[in-house]
């Protein structure tokens, strides 16, 4: 009854890239360490501290690249449909870009029909009998 992951074999999810990436990491410190403590050429190399880096990074990176592979999954594709955080922000500004000339056209559609109106009732009170208009009368 709980939430089934589909198995994919995928080179995502190998072990293969977080042992790598650790044992690089492992050999690094382990090799600054190596030759750090020596403290001169004097001296010997500490192969013992340079041991104890190397697992010490070894296991720190290769536990934390682990949950970092681990804790990846895809989100399933109807989560960025309908409105929220997932949603694109170009069909965002494309829907308001929409809406906006939509406003423009309406307003400019009921402007000319006021002024259309507004023509047929000029044209209406002039052509009224019983008044007549004289032309030194404003």
């Amino acid at each position: 009854m709980g939430n089934a992951e589909p198995h994919k074999s995928s080179s995502g999810n190998s072990i293969r890239f977080p042992l790598s990436f650790s044992f690089a990491m492992g050999a690094v410190a382990g090799l600054v360490t190596l030759v750090s403590s020596a403290g001169g050429t004097i001296h010997g190399l500490r192969w013992d501290l340079g041991g104890i880096a190397f697992g010490i990074a070894f296991i720190a990176s290769l536990l934390i690249s682990s949950l970092l592979v681990m804790g990846h999954k895809e989100n399933p594709d109807y989560l960025s449909e309908g409105s929220g955080v997932n949603r694109k922000s170009s069909d965002r500004l494309d829907a308001a870009r929409q809406s906006r000339e939509n406003a423009e056209r309406a307003a400019r559609q009921k402007a000319a029909q006021a002024s259309d109106e507004a023509d047929r009732a000029k044209a209406d009170n002039e052509g009224e009998p019983g008044e007549e208009s004289h032309p030194d009368q404003s």
